[in-house]
């Protein structure tokens, strides 16, 4: 812990996305926390997005694993580690080490993930530990591997300020890493010949700010990448010497993608001659070209193919290993290129080594001193859940990760967990899907506890500090792991100090017999010590020696990390283009702004909630118009995987014939609202990654009698409730629900909002049951605690007003009758839906002032303030301002 007299702000990095931004925490001695960001980290030099800004927020005890738990009953740490250890210890003598599996995740620090992929590779002797990062990264590694021969990233993220085109393919840049787009946009703002090219199915807030959008039609992107590498080599585009000094195999990529012509690659992008014939131009005009790529290139059954038909562009033109040039692939968890390096792919060892590479097996053996390394590869993460479905996995460690909710088919996933013998879950929240079927529950130290590093995009190590003590009986992830280990019988390899040792052993390890022929090396970090590692700051590797602790290209004497030395063209063919039937829609998933994977962590900030509360799905009006549903709908999604029920959101953004709907929310937050339950599992054949963004589902209009609003500041029951989906909101919940049959009166409402009878509890109450209306305005000591709203119709109320009056004091009958109409006095009074969440500012904020002569984005926040912050709402701002410019052209 550091020293708060002396420096009572500590550094340490944000827990998010990828991009790694750098935090300045300061604890105050009310136990808040005062976040800021870094303005000397070179990811993000100042700047947080919404999620990053709102960390303080985050901060709290309720509902956090503060002590270990054994069937549901509370443990002592020893009883957890010796059942634990016990249990794995019995299946493997049973029935072998490939019986047991790790699940881990990209939330980990590198020292964690470190101890636990050596505890089953080189103890257990399994290759049976995989990673979440398998869900959103496999194919990009797989890429890399076939084309450079390791698994490096050759772009920093001052290269995209360098270069003339960025093409963002599969990359929603403006929502998913905010505070990186941002910086794209700041380097066209000084450069305006500069150009963002976006290549993505939806008109996303991304393509919104881009200088060219190609709607892509769903697995079309091989295609299209195919198309410009023929036409970039017929005309004389090609980088002749860095093909003939530094590559292979251009003549069978070629010939593989000249199968596919013209008149195809129109049918299968769905792309116009013209649209594909403008990209081309822009992409060999500027020679500075970065393309980034993110889930919707690597979520595919051919992700690995998209890869590589990217980088085989790059290829061509020479354009790698080069200021402002280069395939860029951005990574979507803090960690999970730290997860990479350490072998948390279960075809993976350490060091960026190969599992299946006898010598490599040898080498990590010997500086393991390993009793029995795996010789083979482990199970991939789809895999993995399906052995243990059908019982050749008796035993299963889960860490930092909610795979019930995540993986493919996740209701099978589920029903799988429930029927394993020994599910182990080691997490920092007492409620989560996957949590709800452990056997043995470790509670780990959360962000703001722990201590350790990460590696962000663009290969940068950053160190996370801990700056609060840990609460309970919470232990750092690594502890747990090793604790596991010594009671297993491994003492002396899991026997470290702390994170400083573990991470100099990796960095050994990652210098070992290195020459120079893996690309991975932070030798130079050898032997800080304690004192060094606290003191680390922000380092991109490779770092092979003391004096190379400088940023720099990596690739950029054209030397690669194949036998040969030279980069290798990979033929890819076309796949069929995925497309809706008449009776299916293609589904789509992914992020929205505000919030983080399953919402353990954003979903504890109310104004992380504000801008989108509720779990929908996204379609062409097209589409409604021919399923019968209208705005505010309830929609039911289904196959023969699963269900979804969420509101409608009828948008042209969307393509016709595909849906689109988020990813966050679990059985916690909503009734059915799962994503993932949906999806099939089908993974790319190279990666092992699933298939996330095109399976197909029916589309139905979710039939209700009545619908519902309620503000609470209790935390809501609506178990039993047809359909139902709750947020924190400013003093305490927010929830809409909907189902069949009458109107729900007292009985039911007073559970809804958690109320208890007695001690001055007063209920205002409106029923009509000819019209189906019900209102409750609920009151203590004349302090509103609860509202609830329902008509047969969606709630037309402001919902955002009635929350702000949860706590306050209501005396009067009159102000009393405004919270049972749903809406104040003043029609202008409240602040509107949120737009931007950094900044607190609603549409009503923002239309003033656009009524008050505000014509730009930036002049509406010099106004407001909106858009100021992370920027990730200036797309919103903009639509605002057009839309009120065309109703004052009519």
């Amino acid at each position: 812990m550091p020293d708060s007299a002396a420096s009572p702000i500590v550094r340490t990095t944000c827990p998010y996305c990828g991009v790694g931004c750098g935090v300045l925490a300061t604890a105050r001695p009310d136990g808040s926390v005062e976040i800021k960001g870094d303005p000397d980290h070179p990811a993000n030099f100042g700047r947080l997005c919404s999620k990053g800004a709102a960390l303080g927020e985050t901060l709290g005890l309720d509902g956090r694993l503060l002590a270990p738990e054994i069937d549901g009953q509370p443990a002592t740490w020893d009883e957890a580690i010796a059942r634990v250890a016990d249990g794995f210890s019995r299946t493997i003598a049973e029935h072998g080490p490939d019986s047991v599996a790790f699940y881990v995740s990209g939330q980990l620090l590198t020292e964690d993930y470190y101890v636990a992929n050596k505890l089953m590779k080189g103890f257990i002797g399994s290759g049976n530990i995989d990673t979440n990062s398998r869900l959103c990264m496999a194919s990009a590694v797989a890429g890399h591997k076939r084309a450079f021969g390791a698994d490096v990233v050759p772009v920093s993220y001052g290269d995209l300020e360098q270069a003339d085109l960025v093409v963002l393919v599969g990359s929603n840049l403006a929502w998913c890493h905010p505070v990186l787009f941002q910086r794209l946009l700041a380097a066209r703002n000084a450069r305006p010949g500069m150009k963002i090219v976006v290549i993505d199915p939806r008109r996303t807030p991304t393509a919104e700010l881009a200088d060219l959008h190609l709607p892509i039609r769903s697995g079309g992107d091989v295609a299209l990448f195919s198309n410009l590498l023929v036409w970039l080599a017929e005309q004389g585009h090609a980088d002749a010497a860095f093909v003939a000094q530094h590559t292979n195999g251009l003549e069978d990529a070629l010939r593989t993608a000249e199968v596919t012509q013209q008149a195809e690659t129109e049918a299968l992008t769905g792309l116009s001659r013209a649209q594909i014939a403008a990209f081309r131009e822009m992409f060999a005009a500027h020679r500075k070209t970065v393309t980034v790529f993110s889930q919707g290139v690597n979520q595919a059954a051919d992700g690995t193919d998209r890869v590589n038909a990217i980088i085989n562009c790059h290829l061509l033109t020479g354009r790698v290993g080069r200021p402002g040039m280069g395939p860029f692939s951005i990574t979507g968890q803090p960690n999970a290129m730290g997860g990479r390096e350490v072998g948390g792919l279960a075809n993976q060892l350490a060091a960026h080594m190969e599992i299946e590479n006898p010598e490599d097996r040898a080498r990590v053996q010997r500086f393991w001193q390993a009793p029995a390394m795996a010789t083979r590869a482990g199970l991939k993460a789809v895999d993995l859940f399906d052995a243990i479905e059908a019982g050749r996995i008796r035993a299963v460690w889960i860490m930092a990760t909610n795979p019930a909710v995540t993986m493919p088919d996740a209701d099978r996933v589920r029903r799988a967990l429930k029927a394993c013998p020994l599910v182990v879950v080691s997490d920092v929240e007492r409620r989560t899907d996957t949590v709800e079927v452990a056997d043995v529950l470790m509670p780990a130290a959360s962000w703001s506890e722990k201590d350790g590093t990460v590696t962000n995009s663009e290969r940068r190590i950053s160190r996370q500090r801990g700056f609060r003590p840990l609460p309970g009986a919470a232990r750092p992830d690594w502890r747990i792991i090793c604790d596991v280990a010594k009671a297993m019988g491994f003492r002396q390899a899991f026997d470290y100090s702390g994170p400083a040792a573990i991470f100099d052993e990796h960095a050994r390890l990652s210098a070992l017999d290195n020459v120079g022929q893996r690309d991975f090396d932070i030798g130079g970090l050898v032997g800080l010590g304690r004192g060094g590692f606290d003191r680390l700051s922000p380092v991109q590797w490779p770092v092979p020696n003391q004096s190379s602790r400088q940023d720099g290209q990596i690739l950029s004497d054209g030397r690669f990390f194949t036998p040969d030395r030279k980069a290798r063209f990979v033929p890819t063919l076309s796949p069929a283009p995925v497309g809706a039937d008449s009776a299916t829609f293609v589904l789509n998933t992914g992020r929205v702004r505000d919030q983080w994977h399953t919402m353990t962590r954003t979903g504890r900030s109310a104004r992380l909630s504000q801008h989108l509360a509720e779990p929908y799905v996204a379609l062409h009006p097209a589409d409604a118009k021919r399923t019968g549903i209208r705005a505010a709908d309830l929609v039911r999604l289904s196959n023969d995987c699963g269900r979804l029920v969420a509101r409608a959101l009828i948008t042209d953004a969307q393509q016709p014939g595909t849906v689109f709907s988020p990813m966050h929310w679990t059985g916690q937050t909503a009734v059915t609202a799962r994503v993932d339950a949906l999806v099939r599992g089908v993974v790319d054949p190279v990666s092992g990654q699933p298939a996330l963004k095109s399976s197909r589902v029916s589309v139905q209009r979710h039939e209700a009698d009545w619908y519902g609003f309620g503000a609470s500041l209790e935390r809501p029951d609506l178990a039993g409730t047809d359909y139902w989906a709750a947020v924190r909101s400013g003093a305490g919940y927010r929830f809409e629900c909907a189902g069949r049959g009458d109107v729900p009166e007292s009985r039911l409402t007073d559970r809804f909002l958690g109320l208890a009878s007695g001690d001055g509890l007063e209920r205002l109450q409106f029923l009509d049951n000819h019209l189906g209306l019900y209102r409750l305005a609920a009151f203590r000591r004349n302090r509103l605690i609860g509202a609830f709203l329902a008509a047969p119709a969606p709630v037309a109320v402001e919902r955002e007003w009635l929350l702000s009056c949860l706590g306050e004091t209501f005396d009067e009958v009159a102000q009393r009758a405004r919270l049972l109409a749903g809406r104040p006095a003043d029609a202008n009074a409240g602040p509107g839906v949120m737009v931007c969440a950094c900044n607190n500012v609603g549409t009503r904020a923002i239309s003033a002032a656009v009524a008050g002569g505000a014509c730009s984005v930036q002049a509406v926040g010099k106004v407001t303030g909106a858009g100021t912050g992370c920027g990730s709402c200036q797309s919103e701002i903009g639509r605002l301002l057009s839309n009120a410019q065309v109703a004052e052209a009519v």
